[in-house]
């Protein structure tokens, strides 16, 4: 394939860590992408694995560049040094823009030219979203409690799913719960709990399962109150009273699920919520399409974005004290404070093999989530903003560690004994960074206030 005159040079920079097959089918994906093999330049990190993938590569690729600094720099570390390989200088004079792709994502064959193209309509673009959809397509279960169970607060409940049979084995590997479910809580083992997640008024809990095939699914389930709960699937719909007896009585609601499939979002842009929480626009949301027009976003997503190189020189790469987590969302905010802005295509189709490296809800996920969000918020956010998200984990820390103390629970449960230890670890971590993320505040450029950004984008609760 011959390049165009017009066609930009890009270098895509993929990040693996214990990667294996995921690596090498990304990267069998980006060579089948529609792009000239001479305009293109393709950098894989192998960020201290212990795995050969490496060595995989250079057999099955040859032309991709594998850099190995033999540790694990993180994602902030990995990037840059993919990004800056032999580059003398500035950014641009060596490629028109940089790509980055999870080492767990494979792109559609369209995906760069969607992205060089919105990118193209305006100079002042500095960052493009891709659509990214979870890897597999799901077969939904819909839960709904016909009493109003409200959703303000956490200690509002629905129904708890204690365990999940799929065809009478426990699959819980291929099981979603969306965001009508609170996170996890510790099971109650001696009541033979294997899992624990409580619902909101209404969730969806979704299987990954094969396509076409349909499945016999048994959910054991307890109330704290007596619900009258519903099941719909493409199937059929199931009606069961659920908590009669308080939370000590369980029943188990079994449902067939058939062959119709859904496409789930996992990113369509990232957006900003109240205390500066980071978040993925669509996250969990079925595909019908609610997010295929165009648009500005507040940010884009580090597991599959395009890059303006000249947005690098001038904003700089990703912080690397980060490290993992929430270094995307400041590389954008800062951009977005010196006036360039972020695009979505919802034409680039990636799909993802969701927290493949580090797990959802990982004692690591969760340790560098909660702590960079705050740092984040220390170097970009308005003075109230910070203070009030940091107020809010110094009384979280507080509140965890004397219901430990008084054997009182918090909400869902009482906190599992690692929680108050975790909570002082974060907020130990971030008082001790605290005063770097201050300086950093200082010196950035700022041509755009952050009040201002803040006001610009819905859904905000400055």
């Amino acid at each position: 394939m011959t390049s165009a005159p017009t066609d930009p040079f890009v270098r895509v920079v993929v990040l693996t860590f214990d990667g294996g097959d995921l690596t090498l089918s990304c990267l069998r994906s980006l060579y089948e992408l529609d792009w000239a093999r001479d305009r293109l330049e393709i950098v894989l990190v192998d960020n201290g694995s212990l795995d050969d993938v490496a060595e995989r590569t250079r057999r099955e690729f040859p032309e991709v560049i594998v850099l190995e600094p033999l540790e694990n720099l993180g994602f902030a570390g990995g990037c840059n040094l993919g990004i800056r390989h032999d580059v003398d200088g500035v950014l641009a004079d060596s490629y028109d823009y940089v790509a980055l792709v999870n080492n767990d994502a494979t792109v559609d064959r369209q995906w760069l030219r969607e992205l060089t193209a919105t990118m193209s309509q305006s100079s002042d673009v500095g960052g493009v979203a891709s659509k990214m959809l979870f890897a597999a397509r799901y077969a939904p279960i819909r839960l709904s409690i016909a009493e109003n169970v409200g959703d303000r607060r956490r200690d509002e409940l629905g129904i708890c799913i204690t365990s999940i049979r799929v065809n009478g084995e426990r699959r819980d590997d291929i099981v979603q719960f969306d965001e009508g479910f609170h996170g996890p809580v510790d099971p109650d083992q001696a009541r033979n709990e294997e899992i624990a997640r409580w619902s909101r008024q209404t969730a969806t809990l979704r299987l990954a399962l094969p396509e076409g095939e349909a499945a016999k699914v048994a959910l054991r389930v307890n109330a704290k109150r007596m619900l009258n709960l519903k099941c719909d699937t493409d199937s059929e719909t199931v009606e069961v009273i659920v908590g009669a007896d308080g939370e000590t009585s369980y029943e188990t609601v079994e449902v067939e699920v058939g062959a119709f499939r859904e496409d789930v979002i996992n990113n369509v842009g990232s957006e900003l919520y109240e205390f500066s929480f980071a978040g993925d626009r669509g996250f969990m949301e079925p595909d019908f399409g609610q997010y295929d027009e165009p648009c500005e976003v507040f940010a884009w997503c580090g597991g599959a974005t395009l890059l303006r190189a000249q947005h690098l020189d001038e904003i700089g790469v990703f912080d690397t004290r980060l490290f993992l987590y929430y270094e995307d969302t400041d590389l954008a905010w800062r951009a977005r404070k010196a006036g360039w802005r972020h695009l979505y295509c919802p034409m680039a189709i990636v799909r993802h093999h969701h927290a493949q490296s580090s797990g959802v809800g990982s004692p690591m996920f969760r340790y560098h989530t909660e702590r960079n969000r705050l740092l984040v918020a220390a170097r970009n956010a308005p003075v109230r903003v910070m203070a009030l998200a940091l107020a809010g984990e110094i009384r979280h820390c507080a509140r965890v560690n004397l219901a430990l103390l008084v054997k009182r629970p918090l909400t869902l449960r009482m906190p599992s004994k690692p929680e108050p230890a975790h909570r002082r670890r974060v907020l130990g971590a971030v008082l001790k960074r605290l005063p770097g993320a201050l300086r950093s505040r200082r010196t950035d450029r700022t041509l755009v206030s952050c009040a201002q950004i803040a006001t610009t984008w819905e859904r905000r609760k400055w």
